[in-house]
């Protein structure tokens, strides 16, 4: 059902939703929620042990967004168990901290690999079965992309080049049916700050409760919402 922006809602209840980084944070608790919404979920992560534990009995695709052919795998998975995929939601995500004559040039290539590079990877092959039920995508960005900070330059770069991307992709592929769906949350307790790359996080007032994050993504998948800024956290 299309509302007054050009987007459409999507109810999760029976529908086939593949969930990338879903042993993270913030990625499990939007699996695990859009199973209590009535969700099938397809869990998309390098772990396969964590993955299993996520939603009991739910296919799991073992796999690194580095890999092209990631997205072809989560495809297969879905319409083998399901018969077809209606949403994918990116969950996954990689930081680093520091200045940027400080961050070495691998550090570099693997925030963009993982934050950039292997989105656009992933969704040149899902996107032809999205168009299929007239489905959806949505991404987590961050609230760099549009305020960056000091000592955040090339993560604040690579979720801006996300949020570029989700911004022009849901007009390129509005013809198709597909919904892009961009989200920007502010800093959020996941742990993801203690886990970076390379560098040390600054001091950080405290972040979002995750379960917050995840109820308002869930909301804007079924509510048809284009986009998620920072502010809509507030």
């Amino acid at each position: 059902m299309p509302w007054a922006g050009g987007m459409s809602t999507h109810p999760l209840s029976g529908s086939v939703v593949a969930v990338v980084g879903a042993t993270g944070a913030l990625g499990s608790r939007i699996a695990r929620a859009a199973a209590q919404r009535g969700a099938h979920v397809v869990l998309v992560g390098r772990d396969e042990g964590r993955l299993r534990e996520v939603v009991h009995g739910a296919p799991v695709v073992v796999g690194d967004l580095s890999d092209p052919a990631l997205g072809d795998r989560v495809v297969a998975a879905a319409v083998e168990r399901h018969g077809g995929l209606d949403g994918v939601v990116n969950a996954a995500g990689v930081v680093a901290f520091g200045p940027l004559l400080d961050t070495d040039d691998v550090v570099l290539e693997e925030l963009f690999l993982t934050n950039v590079l292997g989105p656009l990877f992933l969704l040149r092959r899902v996107v032809p079965a999205l168009a299929q039920r007239r489905g959806f995508v949505a991404q987590l960005s961050a609230v760099v992309a549009e305020a960056p900070l000091p000592g955040m330059a090339a993560y604040a770069a690579s979720k801006a080049a996300l949020t570029a991307a989700d911004r022009a992709l849901a007009r390129e592929l509005r013809r198709s049916g597909v919904d892009v769906i961009d989200v920007r949350p502010p800093h959020t307790e996941t742990g993801l700050a203690s886990r970076p790359l390379s560098g040390t996080a600054p001091t950080l007032p405290p972040g979002l409760d995750p379960d917050v994050v995840v109820t308002r993504v869930l909301d804007a998948i079924e509510g048809g919402r284009a986009e998620l800024a920072s502010s809509d956290f507030a």
